[in-house]
């Protein structure tokens, strides 16, 4: 699996366990002693902190990759400027061919 992948992953448990605390917190208002429940809402504090931190972090990386693939894309073009208008004609026609059809 891929870094992203397993981020996504790590993000989806994350706000699982915050839904359930706050389900938790909610039966807790009305039945467990105060407390409990500033425990819990301690606990939700900290797990939407951690889910909040791992999205930034995924946001993070995916503005790096998206840097790092048009500066390669870039260089490409610059390289191979002919080979890069054909690839962006034939997409051209590619697209016009389909939006054309309908």
């Amino acid at each position: 699996m891929s870094d992203t992948t397993l981020a996504k992953e790590k993000l989806a448990a994350d706000f699982r366990a915050v839904m359930d605390d706050i389900d938790s917190l909610m039966t807790a208002t009305g039945s467990q002693a105060e407390g409990e429940a500033k425990a819990l809402r301690a606990r939700i504090r900290e797990r939407l902190d951690d889910a909040r931190e791992r999205l930034l972090d995924a946001q993070h990386e995916a503005v790096r990759r998206a840097r790092a693939a048009a500066t390669a894309t870039d260089d490409y073009v610059h390289d191979n400027p002919w080979q890069a208008i054909g690839v962006a004609a034939a997409i051209g026609l590619a697209l016009g061919v389909l939006i054309g059809r309908r």
